[in-house]
């Protein structure tokens, strides 16, 4: 069993600057890709970044074109972590934020955490 939980949400205003981090607990996340989605109110959960599996704490990464060149998702496999930097943030990446990960052909799911952000 995994868990997934996630912090470093909050109301920030447009323009600027979030860390969310997601820490894994449960079992190792060596191995395995990581990802982030998000849902806005009323909206579907939606991809925003995936990282892969690499050695060392890095991975090839994946991004949703509306946050490509904003958002960076990172791992420190060390700590069984996975990060998402969110810079120049706008009002419709509001959402809940969730970490996820398929693991042993399952999927985990973190509990999210709200981003807000005000024009």
């Amino acid at each position: 069993q995994v868990q997934l939980v996630e912090s470093g949400g909050g109301l920030v205003q447009a323009g600027d600057s979030l860390r969310l981090s997601c820490a894994a607990s449960g079992r190792t996340v060596r191995g395995y890709d990581m990802a982030w989605y998000r849902q806005a109110p009323g909206k579907e959960r939606r991809f925003v970044a995936r990282i892969s599996w690499s050695g060392g704490s890095g991975g090839n990464t994946y991004y949703a074109d509306p946050v490509k060149g904003r958002f960076t998702i990172s791992r420190d496999n060390a700590k069984n972590t996975v990060f998402l930097q969110m810079n120049s943030l706008k009002p419709e990446d509001t959402a809940t934020y969730y970490c996820y990960a398929d693991i042993g052909l399952q999927d985990y799911w973190g509990q999210g955490t709200q981003v807000t952000v005000s024009s």
